[in-house]
């Protein structure tokens, strides 16, 4: 089975339709009682995917599973959730998938709020979500009197690449002028299914000429850096929305900027980063931290720690001015082992509020239906040992979110001035 390994504190319905059970719960039997038969075709295979959720969750999870508890759900299954949700007229799959959720929650840890069972598409939704990928045009926009004028272009769409841009006004889409419209219409109309040819007539203003272009609606990862303007000289902000594969190469345009300017202060806003794949927090770290050394490591139940370096990038690219690191509750894993880091190492001072404490090491596990099992594998470690704790990485200066970019920016405006 392959193993998709990532950090995240993203926490996802189970899109069954109702809510998840927590551990031992059962559902209550409807009035009509009916038993799965050994002879079922479809019990067989009910037994045969819960074994296999089951044994993946035994060699994987981060802390011993009992098959005693295994044991006891298929008796609840038998006695109860079965009879529940066949006299629902619920389909075979719709009962093999919920199953599974049941069981994961009954066999998981009462701390454990991550590890999950996903059906097909749910589990394509979180895919996407946590690895920060889109499927769509990546076109924002509103309506103004003469069309749809673009806010915001994604980088790394097709539209992009073909030459839209932001203040280019779309008059027509697919031959249909968009004055004939709505905005959700238009919204819709430039979400399309993957795949999807769409047909653009924009207006370049700065040009003013009118140009046709055929896009694309494909996957791609979105921007998660962006530059937020700061008022005080030498200091500048970049907001990491979340963590991706691509996050390291946004960092780069805005560092390479930023280091260019000469003596600076730094503030990176990670307020309401759920996280990511801990190797963008390990990669970004290459900007701040010496190459090579240990940046934290995860270990696995039963196995060798797992070790994370600090990447060598160019000298060029270092940066050794001061930075402040803005955090709140809702900055979770990768972001808060970025911040953890960079703090303990003495590299940045941290503030605002604990982060979420969710420093976990988390695995997808799909299976041939497409269905998937999202399970906490292991814990985040300091390269001295100590593990991340739950109560998240505790700031250095606890501050209201009120005005705490510029806070933090004459803070480190203060220290600018007395390092010349």
């Amino acid at each position: 089975m392959h193993e998709k390994i990532f950090i995240s504190g993203i926490c996802l319905s189970l899109f069954f339709g109702s809510p998840a059970m927590a551990s031992g719960e059962t559902p209550d039997p409807p009035m009509n009682q009916t038993t799965p038969s050994s002879q079922n075709a479809d019990y067989q295979q009910y037994l045969v995917f819960f074994e296999k959720v089951y044994s993946t969750m035994d060699e994987n999870y981060f802390m011993p599973v009992k098959r005693e508890g295994f044991d006891r759900f298929l008796e609840m299954f038998n006695a109860k959730i079965y009879s529940q949700l066949k006299g629902e007229g619920k389909t075979s799959d719709f009962i093999k998938w919920r199953s599974s959720a049941y069981l994961i929650d009954f066999l998981k840890s009462p701390d454990d709020i991550f590890s999950a069972f996903f059906p097909p598409q749910a589990a394509k939704t979180y895919e996407q979500t946590v690895l920060g990928k889109r499927v769509d045009l990546g076109i924002e926009g509103r309506l103004v009197p003469v069309g749809y004028m673009v806010t915001r272009m994604e980088p790394r769409s097709d539209a992009f690449l073909k030459g839209l841009r932001e203040r280019h006004i779309i008059l027509k889409i697919d031959e249909t002028p968009v004055g004939d419209l709505t905005e959700k219409d238009i919204q819709d109309r430039l979400t399309p299914l993957e795949g999807a040819k769409v047909a653009l007539l924009y207006l370049d203003p700065s040009v003013k000429e009118e140009k046709t272009i055929e896009v694309v609606s494909q996957e791609y990862f979105k921007q998660t850096v962006f530059m937020v303007p700061v008022d005080v000289p030498g200091i500048y902000c970049l907001q990491i929305q979340r963590f991706n594969q691509k996050t390291s190469e946004d960092m780069t345009m805005f560092m390479s900027y930023i280091l260019k300017q000469g003596d600076t202060g730094l503030v990176i806003d990670l307020r309401g980063n759920p996280g990511g794949p801990p190797l963008a927090a390990r990669e970004i770290s290459a900007f701040f931290l010496p190459p090579k050394e240990e940046f934290a490591y995860f270990q696995k139940r039963n196995q060798p720690k797992a070790s994370l370096d600090v990447p060598a990038i160019p000298e060029r690219f270092h940066y050794k001015g001061p930075i402040a690191i803005l955090v709140n509750k809702a900055s979770g894993s990768a972001s808060e082992l970025f911040t953890g880091i960079l703090q303990d190492r003495g590299r940045a001072v941290v503030m605002g509020a604990n982060t979420a404490g969710q420093v976990f090491l988390k695995s997808m596990f799909p299976f041939e239906d497409e269905s998937m099992l999202l399970l906490v594998t292991a814990r985040g470690h300091y390269p001295d040992g100590k593990a991340f704790s739950f109560d998240g990485v505790v700031p250095d200066e606890k501050a209201p979110e009120d005005n705490i970019i510029r806070r933090a920016a004459e803070y480190l405006a203060a220290k600018n001035k007395n390092r010349r």
